[in-house]
């Protein structure tokens, strides 16, 4: 098969469509022809070096994909050779075909091509795990997520609104933001022109917000902090701003903050498989209702996934990059 080879460390350009080895099967797994894959920006790290795959899994980038099953491990009953499906990935979505642990496939959601299918595992079982299975947002509450023009925030939008919160995005651009008040938005605040703190006070009766969903790490992490109400709960998913940050304890203290941290990637097989499951009872009725859209900016084909990656680094993209083998 064909597969986007990560040929050295570094810019858009090592990435080369290359022939390689079919994926192996392993007994609790299906093979899926890839219809399309998204592109995440783990991927970016990825292709720099940083963000190895974990152990057993595809050396090629690529978190996500749709397609059709085309071989089974021998121990997988819920799927049939020929099922239309979408899958969470470990790695090696970004190829013609890929393997993966039967618990990571779901069904295409009623209402989606099978094309547009891609844009959603990766997204929705983010979301999911961290905003409602760990943070617990409900209906009623006010939630916060930064880059909400991104794959992450345009899907966290769509999913909040459903279930009932008041949404509040940053993001760099009027565009952008017009884009997330399209998409139900509540407050949209430009992060290149106001300070989302003082905005969060303001709309929020200088109480803040319950939920944040952070992508940006370290530079945001005080005000985050200074963003959310008494029992807020920060949950952090990305360091585009660094690593490394001072607090003052006492602000934890005095609200009763709840910080956290998680990335997909690196959970279990069976951890996924939880996650999925949900997103499948959860996410789905809300697609298939037409309250959850695919969000898509644009299609390339495989072999210009460099161009895909150089798209995403500019930060000039509104929802899900897809790429077509």
């Amino acid at each position: 098969m064909k597969a986007i080879v990560i040929t050295t460390p570094g810019g858009p350009e090592v990435l080369k469509l290359q022939e390689v080895e079919d994926p192996v099967v392993r007994d609790d797994e299906v093979l899926i022809r890839v219809e399309a894959t998204a592109l995440n920006r783990a991927d970016t790290i990825q292709r720099k070096g940083s963000y190895p795959p974990p152990k057993g899994a595809s050396p090629y980038p690529g978190l996500e994909c749709s397609g059709t099953v085309e071989a089974l491990g021998r121990n997988v009953s819920r799927w049939k050779i020929g099922d239309q499906v979408c899958a969470l990935l470990s790695g090696g979505g970004y190829a013609e075909k890929v393997a993966v642990p039967a618990g990571q496939v779901l069904p295409i959601p009623e209402g989606v091509s099978l094309r547009e299918a891609a844009s959603f595992p990766e997204v929705a079982c983010t979301v999911w795990s961290t905003v409602f299975m760990m943070s617990r947002l409900s209906a009623g509450e006010t939630f916060l997520v930064h880059g909400g023009s991104s794959g992450i925030g345009t899907f966290a939008i769509q999913i909040a609104k459903y279930l009932g919160a008041k949404v509040f995005v940053t993001a760099g651009s009027e565009e952008k933001l017009a884009a997330c008040k399209a998409l139900g938005a509540d407050i949209c605040i430009n992060y290149k022109t106001e300070d989302f703190v003082t905005r969060v006070k303001e709309e929020t009766q200088g109480k803040g917000v319950d939920v944040i969903l952070d992508s940006i790490g370290a530079s945001y992490f005080k005000r985050n902090l200074d963003s959310l109400n008494v029992g807020g709960r920060l949950f952090i998913i990305g360091f585009m701003g660094g690593t490394i940050t001072e607090v003052n304890l006492a602000s934890l203290l005095a609200k009763r903050l709840t910080v956290q941290a998680a990335g997909l990637r690196n959970r279990t097989p069976e951890n996924k498989a939880v996650i999925a499951s949900e997103v499948e009872k959860n996410v789905w009725p809300a697609i298939a209702a037409g309250k959850v859209k695919p969000i898509v900016c644009k299609y390339l084909p495989l072999s210009e996934a460099a161009e895909g990656h150089r798209l995403m680094e500019s930060s000039k993209h509104i929802g899900k990059i897809l790429l077509l083998p």
